[in-house]
């Protein structure tokens, strides 16, 4: 299916930009970057009340945002950004809680897990947020989320607790996630889709690998299946909703995860987000693609 027309218009604004870096710190390409992110459809999400906590975790506090507190069920909810980047205010983060919290009548608790810090700071500071909504907050439901660093995290913590807790929430959410050291290979369609997509919003494989080593901390071959679920014995985890975009380097990882977890049981639902690109979840719910993911993100959280 062709990109979006939401996106494809927007693709051009990007020609003879160097870096995504460049594109976002470059006074020089400011108003293009301001047009890029701007959504050309739709409105702002839905109001709901939030609050702002702090969790105690093994690394100091971790802050959170309760978004729609109540009794129902709960999301636990985690931003992407390549470990390095994102906060609680990135649509990816904010949009989405306010989307879910509106559509499934939940709580959703958005967790600012620590940047640019080596495993496991962020993998525990996610550990500790959800032992904390189990806890103290003891909705009836948990399911446990993020999307693509946050997809990693949510499934690393889910089989941590499964391991350690001999607990694990109802469900995991993952969307567009990362889960392997080393990207699995493309299929030669997906190559093909990829033509159509400017370089910088690629994600070339020595990038991957650049970013998985800092938020190792080392060498790929230090991973272990809490920091990269696609090494981790999966028997017995939760069922798992897990989406991946269309046009997406990153798709093969989630692909091949969905593929171990049906192999080991486990209950997987997979769906692809045709016509989108990676990080889609930043993008308005009126784009009828985007408006489907968080349907089925809402229908597996209530």
């Amino acid at each position: 299916m062709p990109i979006h027309p939401a996106v494809a218009g927007k693709l051009p604004l990007l020609d003879g930009v160097p870096s995504f870096e460049a594109l976002v710190t470059d006074p020089a390409f400011r108003d293009r970057m301001i047009r890029f992110m701007t959504p050309s459809v739709g409105g702002p999400p839905p109001a709901v009340e939030t609050r702002d906590e702090k969790v105690p975790g093994p690394h100091g506090p971790v802050p959170v945002r309760v978004y729609a507190p109540g009794d129902g069920p709960c999301l636990v909810w985690l931003h992407g950004g390549a470990f390095k980047m994102g906060d609680l205010d990135m649509p990816e983060a904010d949009w989405v809680a306010r989307e879910i919290a509106g559509r499934a009548g939940a709580t959703v608790v958005s967790v600012d897990y620590r940047l640019a810090v080596p495993y496991p700071v962020p993998h525990d500071d996610v550990v500790a947020a959800v032992r904390w909504v189990r806890d103290t907050l003891g909705p009836p439901r948990i399911v446990l989320g993020g999307a693509s660093a946050g997809g990693n995290l949510a499934a690393g913590a889910a089989l941590r607790l499964r391991d350690a807790d001999g607990w694990q929430p109802a469900s995991l959410a993952l969307v567009y996630p990362v889960l392997h050291p080393e990207l699995p290979p493309p299929p030669a369609s997906l190559t093909q889709l990829m033509t159509e997509v400017p370089p910088l919003l690629h994600f070339p494989p020595a990038e991957v690998r650049s970013i998985t080593e800092a938020y190792l901390g080392g060498s790929v071959s230090s991973a272990d299946g809490y920091a990269m679920p696609g090494l981790a014995v999966l028997a017995d985890l939760c069922p798992t909703l897990l989406l991946t975009a269309e046009y997406d380097d990153l798709r093969p990882s989630g692909e091949r995860f969905a593929g171990a977890l049906a192999a080991a049981g486990v209950d997987v639902h997979h769906v692809q987000i045709r016509s989108m690109l990676h990080g889609f979840l930043g993008l308005p719910s009126a784009i009828e693609p985007v408006d489907r993911a968080l349907t089925l993100i809402a229908e597996a959280v209530a």
